[in-house]
């Protein structure tokens, strides 16, 4: 009986395990340890339990040199549960990593989850867009402080993505107020994408547009312009053909393809796409994120990366210019009416011939001619710019047009200023009245 028992006892103390972590043995750092197991938790899904343990190393050992490490785990786990408050939590807690730790290599990635996170969450071009305006931010920050970072072609291409969506979303509202004939709506948002997002997968469709639109409203120089950009920047578009026709009705000079443009073109019509099989075909009715648009987004090129500052209004299109409304609604001084001309190369001299023509007397009809005359120097006159509005500070209508019916014809007590950008500072603007 004792020889039996005691190999029981043999036994069970061969099956005893023994716990590493707190064994005499172990030379591993309580920290380290409880860092280790708390990541491991995280990897095989136990997110809850992960973060329990980054925090209680954050809160038991707060000059850990695993602390940066802790809390960017806790927000690693949050980006992999998923999920809109799950998201919320990591987009912050890659902040918070960001501000304690700015100089950190795995700041750079902090930066890149941030942009993730909100690229993740983003809806189709025709819902709300607030999530892909957040990650656009968010990677033309990545790139603007870390362009040399391995992920940073990464990130180009899902900028590319999100710049596409973006784009996408106005060209969807221009169209529908193109087809409709609100050219004024239609301008806004077709101008906004020409500017901002030349990689756009229809920009040449936006150029051909905003030439259509100017070309019916009389603006041909400008029309001309568009109709340019599109032989100039997107010379295999197949509406290349049309557009040189029209600068040929025009009689204004075709220009060149541009070599770089060019070599974007080929290099994107050579690059492969992603095609759906017919099993798939049907779940894009019922996809909530965006997927045909990161099919067509641009595989090369560089993305726009300055952030968007474009002020440019409904009103402000197709109404004589680059005019734009200083100040508020309120005040007789907040109504007034500038043009910037563009340096043309005149000689300033014109600026004091415009005095017997502004100062013209006798019919309405004649008053305007006279007024149109004048612009047409102010015009000529390099870097000046002028401004008009009526006796009740209200802004009235282009003067570029010099038409005896217009509207203005049978006002009176219209007020024009004129300067020069040289002389501002050292002489008061001329004002001209209208009799």
């Amino acid at each position: 009986m004792s020889a039996g028992s005691s190999d029981a006892q043999l036994l069970h103390k061969k099956k005893k395990k023994i716990n590493k972590s707190t064994s005499a043995d172990n030379t591993a750092e309580p920290d380290k340890v409880l860092y280790n197991r708390a990541i491991e938790d995280i990897k095989r899904g136990r997110q809850e339990v992960g973060r329990l343990g980054l925090q209680t190393l954050i809160n038991t050992y707060p000059d850990s040199e695993y602390l940066a490490k802790a809390k960017l785990g806790i927000a690693d786990s949050y980006y992999k549960e998923s999920g809109t408050a799950n998201m919320a939590q990591a987009i912050q807690g890659y902040k918070d990593f960001i501000v304690f730790f700015p100089f950190l290599p795995e700041a750079a990635y902090a930066q890149l989850q941030v942009a993730n996170a909100h690229y993740q969450q983003m809806a189709k071009p025709d819902r709300d867009r607030s999530e892909a305006k957040a990650a656009e931010e968010e990677y033309q920050t990545f790139l603007s402080k870390y362009p040399k970072d391995p992920l940073a072609p990464k990130a180009e291409q899902r900028l590319r993505d999100v710049q596409e969506i973006i784009a996408e979303g106005d060209y969807r509202i221009g169209y529908f107020y193109y087809v409709k004939g609100d050219k004024r709506a239609s301008a806004a948002r077709l101008t906004s994408i020409a500017k901002r997002y030349p990689l756009y997968s229809k920009s040449d469709k936006v150029q051909w547009m905003l030439g259509d639109i100017f070309e019916k409203s009389e603006h041909k120089e400008i029309a001309s312009i568009y109709y340019g950009n599109i032989l100039k920047n997107y010379p295999l578009s197949e509406l290349a053909p049309n557009a040189k026709n029209k600068l040929v009705e025009f009689k204004v000079p075709v220009p060149q393809a541009d070599p770089k443009s060019m070599a974007w073109m080929t290099a994107e019509q050579n690059t492969p796409r992603k095609r759906e099989g017919l099993v798939k075909k049907p779940l894009a009715l019922v996809r909530s994120g965006p997927h045909q648009e990161m099919v067509a987004s641009a595989k090369n090129g560089t993305p726009t990366l300055e952030p968007e500052a474009d002020n440019t209004s409904a009103t402000d299109i197709l109404t004589g210019g680059n005019r734009s409304q200083l100040g508020g609604s309120s005040g007789p001084g907040n109504t007034a009416v500038v043009e910037t001309v563009t340096p043309g190369g005149a000689a300033p001299a014109a600026e004091a011939s415009m005095a017997p023509a502004l100062s013209a007397s006798g019919s309405a009809s004649t008053s305007w001619s006279a007024a149109a005359i004048a612009v047409a120097e102010a015009k000529r006159v390099s870097g000046s710019i002028w401004s008009y509005r009526s006796s009740s500070s209200q802004p009235v209508g282009d003067f570029g047009v010099a038409q005896n019916d217009h509207p203005l014809a049978s006002m009176s007590g219209l007020v024009i200023d004129v300067w020069s950008l040289a002389s501002i500072a050292s002489k008061p603007p001329l004002k001209y009245v209208l009799s």
